[in-house]
């Protein structure tokens, strides 16, 4: 799983992965068994991705202190790890307070002096574990006298009396390694020779065409698994003598294609599901408009006037100036005086009313 020498990308394109900025919760055992950069001593790679700070759970095994830091030896059923921990000021600050004059004998008057010194207690307890507590540690790889360590920028032991945190874990770890870590890390110049005439492609683009024609702000599987058809039926499938060893059928191809294609569409945040049901019920991002082109007049001069009269007896604060009953649609907004815009009320009563068009909605 790990990259060889001649495997790395090169150094001025880590930064595309996006694993190079985050702490990686790998096992302890394949941080031990990473492969050093020889590019940039300290960057280390597991399966083509460069990783130099790194996020464990586990257990202390063993630790020795001295003056300035810890030194605990974590494992997580995987692997032991050593982590180096430095004290913070919290704990060199030993006789902080030691000399102090007592505080109020009052329990009711808030003692600042008091509750500081209670509050570094606290942390220092965090910071201080014995053997068999849990310990989370994240900081930066190095290497030191041949052997693999992390320096802890941030470390603290963990209550979890009920292993909620211990399992939590235990279930986002391998889907981690499912979905990024065990797939090759891959530039995107290699993904841009991707034919445009791919299945895929046409795919993505008619459902776009499709959210963007018909407005829609929600639709189902369903309702564009007709639109993929076409795509399917042209495609040449080659003939097989075994009927047993054939490909899926046609149908099962459709819906796979649509799978792809929504994934694709969430990623680029063009949809989303709000609640996963069995309908998969799929939500668009739709921009508000910026412009009511189509509003026109229609109607008499009596309908001008009933308007007039239902906009003065329902809008106080009237948005909008009605500047003659010939030029009845020239209402301009308060809030935008450059296109015959309303807000979603003012459309509302606007469009309602007679003597209006109901296109502007």
């Amino acid at each position: 799983m790990q990259a060889g020498p001649m495997d790395e990308p090169p150094s001025i394109l880590w930064g595309l992965d996006p694993i190079f900025s985050a702490f990686a919760r790998l096992y302890i055992k394949d941080i031990l068994q990473m492969t050093e950069s020889v590019q940039v001593p300290g960057i280390y790679f597991y399966n083509n991705h460069p990783i130099y700070k790194v996020d464990v759970l586990g257990t202390v095994v063993y630790k020795r202190e001295r003056d300035d830091f810890f030194c605990y030896g974590v494992d997580d059923g995987t692997g032991v790890i050593n982590c180096l921990c430095w004290k913070s000021e919290l704990f060199k600050d030993k006789d902080d307070g030691a000399g102090a004059a007592p505080g109020p004998s009052d329990p009711t008057v808030f003692d600042p002096v008091a509750e500081l010194k209670k509050l570094k207690q606290a942390q220092q307890k965090r910071c201080r574990l014995e053997i068999g507590e849990l310990i989370r540690v994240r900081g930066p790889v190095k290497t030191s006298r041949q052997q693999r360590e992390i320096t802890a920028s941030v470390f603290y032991k963990v209550e979890d009396p009920l292993m909620a945190e211990q399992i939590q874990w235990m279930m986002d770890v391998p889907e981690l390694y499912r979905e990024c870590y065990d797939k090759t890390f891959q530039l995107q110049s290699d993904k841009q020779g991707e034919s445009a005439d791919s299945p895929l492609i046409k795919a993505t683009n008619l459902i776009k065409d499709f959210i963007k024609q018909k407005s829609v702000s929600k639709f189902r599987t369903y309702d564009v698994l007709d639109l993929l058809e076409p795509l399917i039926s042209r495609q040449p499938q080659a003939a097989s003598a075994d009927p047993e060893a054939a490909g899926p059928s046609g149908c099962q191809q459709v819906r796979q294609l649509l799978k792809e294609v929504l994934k694709v569409l969430q990623d680029e945040g063009v949809v989303y599901r709000r609640v996963k049901t069995q309908d998969e019920v799929y939500h668009t991002r739709r921009k508000a408009a910026t412009s009511c082109t189509s509003c026109r007049r229609s109607g008499s001069d009596t309908a001008s006037t009933s308007a007039k009269r239902l906009w003065r007896s329902s809008l106080n604060r009237s948005c909008a100036t009605v500047t003659s009953s010939a030029a009845a649609t020239n209402i301009t907004p308060r809030f935008n005086a450059k296109c015959r815009h309303f807000d979603s009320f003012v459309q509302y009563n606007h469009c309602r009313t007679p003597g209006w068009t109901s296109q502007c909605l």
